[in-house]
């Protein structure tokens, strides 16, 4: 007859240990990202601060859209006098316009990301 071994008595279940270092991610604060600094924030400003800014940073966007409406308006109200000429003159107008418009923004937006920050 062989004998037989006894084992001693060992738990299934281990002990689950905190680990003792820095936890990775803390819910109440913010992530430390490193090299970026959060900005301060800034009051709100109202539709009209934000018009006049906006229109001094980039002064031909407004012009380009009022010369649009200019020539649509004159245009329409040529088309509905019946002077086809003059309606046909001010829709390409319309189109150089809307053009100019869209280079401005274009332009506008390379001036801002080439721009150093603050």
């Amino acid at each position: 007859m062989a004998a037989t071994a006894t084992k001693p008595a060992v738990s299934e279940q281990t002990p689950v240990t905190t680990p003792s270092g820095p936890v990775p991610f803390d819910f109440s604060r913010p992530p430390i990202i490193e090299g970026f600094n959060p900005s301060p924030r800034f009051r709100d400003e109202t539709l009209k601060e934000k018009f006049a800014r906006k229109t001094k940073e980039n002064p031909f966007v407004p012009i380009g859209c009022l010369g649009t409406a200019g020539a649509l308006i004159y245009g329409l109200r040529a088309f509905h006098q019946g002077k086809t000429r003059q309606s046909q003159l001010s829709m390409r107008g319309r189109i150089f316009a809307q053009g100019f418009t869209v280079v401005a923004i274009i332009v506008g937006v390379f001036a801002t990301a080439l721009k150093p920050k603050q």
